[in-house]
């Protein structure tokens, strides 16, 4: 009976110093949060060095193809260009941000192994890196949304303050995603292909091409059980004068909760393993 008693003991006191060690890496990471946007700057520069318009190309290529689609779309959806291309636009650029913090999330720890082999640095560093570098790229394609919300008018009834709100919520859920993601690789190696082609089947059932409106009610499951497009419609819908759902805020809330407790332990466990997964 002592023994047992010993063994819980020490064994919650060995949970309570990995927690610890856990905190402590979040917290020196805070402290060096500067590092982290330097490393999210430097892979920007480095992967368009030599580039006349540099990050401007992925910006171009995502307006011309809003804008082909835009056109196209329209007509075949009978919906008027006013009201479809701004949807189209606002949707493609924050589903960017979303698709691009999660799948380059795969890569987080695995881009680093030789940082992290060499060094001490914080390992939730190398999170905060993955997500600013899809924040400074977002930052580039917010040129779109700028010269929709003027052109079609909408910058008239935007509320940006409610957009705002959805951004942040938007990148607290998918920063704790990425982490996922970024454990989840470096243990198996195949996991990145299987994020993208999740990724790739989220995109065709979250309106970002089709409007929920024009499906009635055959698509309410989809979007009340599909958190990708709570993220979309936190933001583009007051972007465009209208209102979110009213679990929209709430659900993505209690998704960042939930998911970060979940995350953060799942890293608790895992911390000690994950250069060596390397």
């Amino acid at each position: 009976m002592q023994v047992s008693e010993h063994m819980l003991r020490t064994g919650r006191h060995g949970a309570l110093h990995e927690f610890g060690m856990a905190f402590a890496d979040l917290r020196a990471s805070t402290k060096r949060i500067d590092l982290a946007w330097s490393l999210a700057w430097h892979d920007i520069i480095s992967r368009y060095r030599g580039s006349i318009l540099g990050p401007f190309w992925i910006t171009l290529s995502m307006g011309l193809m809003i804008l082909g689609m835009g056109f196209l779309y329209a007509e075949i959806f009978k919906v008027s260009i006013k009201e479809y291309m701004p949807f189209v636009a606002l949707g493609l650029v924050f589903w960017g941000l979303i698709v691009g913090v999660i799948t380059e999330g795969c890569d987080t720890f695995v881009q680093a192994s030789g940082m992290l082999s060499q060094t001490s640095l914080p390992m939730f560093t190398f999170v905060w890196r993955t997500v600013m570098r899809n924040l400074i790229n977002l930052a580039h394609h917010l040129v779109i949304v700028v010269v929709v919300l003027v052109w079609f008018d909408y910058w008239k009834v935007a509320n940006v303050p409610a957009a705002l709100l959805g951004i942040a919520l938007v990148v607290l859920n998918v920063s704790w995603v990425s982490m996922a993601a970024g454990i989840a690789s470096a243990r198996f190696r195949d996991v990145p292909q299987i994020v993208g082609s999740v990724m790739q089947f989220a995109m065709f059932m979250t309106p970002i091409f089709w409007q929920p409106g024009r499906m009635g009610g055959k698509a309410h499951a989809i979007l009340v059980f599909n958190p990708f497009f709570h993220m979309i419609d936190g933001i583009r819908a007051p972007l465009m004068g209208g209102q979110t759902g009213s679990g929209t805020y709430p659900i993505l809330a209690i998704l960042a909760v939930l998911g970060w407790v979940g995350t953060f332990s799942v890293f608790t466990l895992t911390r000690r393993r994950i250069v060596h997964y390397l």
